[in-house]
């Protein structure tokens, strides 16, 4: 039987990493190689992409808005075997060296909570362009793999029948596989003059800040399923999304 890596070892980036080999409710498990979640592609070298590609990867999608687009280009714009899709998500998650002038009470948690109320097109626009991909892996990432990606993934994976515990013990990954990762983010904003303390905040994957995410969602919508027919996917797209995962 073949044996799947979750974190799929390149070079420059530190964590990009599979959705697949999660528990359902049904008793089965996500789909290995078909959709990762990842951080900002830029530093990929060749052999990297080409690991990639070897694996099957027919779509990208950039979560990034067009400042961090602009400094850091996205490799895969322009290859003929890759659709590349820019949906820049989350504004109010900016990236952590872009913050200078935040408040140290900022809460990651509250941030998550507004973004699904407040962002619902571009998470719409994410969602349908997974569910509506070619044939092949899917990969959406952001500038570290957590925030923006991780609000996209609790998405795919409750809507693929995964309980809360491991949706939110998928995103806490990030601190324990994304070291260099995290130390890079963490040199970067503290030489924009970030506030230690915000910087730590922001660079954190408490699991209570996804946990206060899928309560809003549960409390405000009803379920993740209610949360997805709000943001006006249809029942085909739903379906397919749970299908890129089963």
């Amino acid at each position: 039987m073949l044996v799947h890596e979750r974190l799929i070892a390149l070079e420059g980036a530190h964590n990009v990493r599979d959705l697949g080999g999660y528990r359902t409710a049904d008793g089965g498990l996500t789909r290995w190689r078909s959709i990762l979640r990842g951080d900002a592609l830029h530093r990929l070298s060749d052999a990297d992409i080409d690991t990639l590609l070897d694996k099957g990867l027919t779509t990208v999608i950039d979560l990034r808005n067009a400042h961090e687009i602009a400094v850091e280009a996205n490799p895969f714009v322009g290859r003929a075997e890759v659709r590349y899709h820019n949906t820049p998500l989350f504004s109010a998650l900016a990236p952590v060296e872009m913050m200078a002038n935040a408040e140290v009470s900022f809460d990651m948690g509250d941030r998550y909570c507004q973004a699904i109320d407040d962002c619902q097109p571009a998470i719409a626009e994410v969602l349908k362009t997974i569910a509506d991909a070619p044939e092949g892996l899917v990969l959406f990432h952001c500038s570290a793999g957590k925030d923006r990606t991780g609000v996209i993934s609790a998405l795919l994976l409750a809507n693929a029948g995964v309980d809360e515990t491991t949706i939110i013990e998928d995103y806490a990954l990030t601190a324990t596989i994304s070291g260099p990762l995290i130390a890079r983010l963490r040199e970067r904003a503290l030489g924009r003059g970030t506030s230690p303390g915000l910087v730590e905040i922001v660079l954190a994957s408490e699991p209570r800040s996804m946990r206060q995410a899928l309560d809003h969602i549960r409390d405000t919508y009803g379920s993740v399923g209610d949360y997805l027919i709000r943001l006006g996917l249809d029942e085909a797209r739903i379906k397919r999304l749970r299908t890129c995962l089963r």
